[in-house]
């Protein structure tokens, strides 16, 4: 259960009610700052609509983020919103194996993605050589974007579990689907 509740649009000043123009539990949990997530919702906006750096490849690294944080609300609802950008189940389920040093079939730039958002994860950084490769492969203002892509995830995170914000019944799905390392259907 949610430490905050769950507002909707009604429960708003009416210059805050297109905060929740997508009425997930995250933002209806983060009405209760407006203003607050106003600004959470710029840069999340940004890294959806405006970040260059190649959608398949973002959503690849938020759900190695959701994977490796194994947190139900962020994997779940980026399952469902990789799909919408490219990430086959194929893909999802090669993550999970490249998370357990298995043997996978994602390519090498996708390898590399993952890689980088373990690091910063596992290690709040990325190691020299991963910077590297990440440079070269991608250039260095679209690295910078992943670095944003995956810090962000992070904080993300940990403001869904700190408020406790629950996975809405539409995603449950996915979670049986691709089920969380550590959960019972894992």
């Amino acid at each position: 259960m949610a430490l905050v509740p769950y507002l909707s649009e009604s429960d708003l000043a009416e210059s805050d009610r297109d905060l929740l123009e997508r009425p997930i539990n995250l933002f209806r949990g983060l009405a209760n700052s407006p203003d607050g997530l106003r600004h959470f919702h710029v840069l999340g906006q940004w890294i959806r609509h405006g970040c260059e750096l190649d959608p398949r490849l973002r959503e690849l690294a938020i759900l190695q983020v959701g994977y490796l944080t194994a947190s139900p609300y962020e994997w779940s609802h980026h399952v469902k919103i990789g799909h919408d950008f490219g990430v086959t189940d194929a893909d999802i389920a090669d993550l999970v194996k490249a998370s357990n040093d298995e043997s996978h079939g994602l390519g090498d730039l996708e390898t590399l993605v993952l890689t980088a958002a373990r690091e910063i994860t596992a290690d709040r950084r990325v190691s020299d050589e991963t910077w590297a490769s990440l440079e070269k492969a991608l250039g260095r203002a679209r690295a910078v974007d992943l670095v944003i892509i995956a810090s962000f995830y992070n904080a993300v995170i940990r403001i869904l579990g700190t408020l406790r914000i629950d996975v809405e019944p539409e995603y449950a799905g996915y979670l049986e689907q691709f089920p969380l390392p550590g959960t019972p259907l894992a």
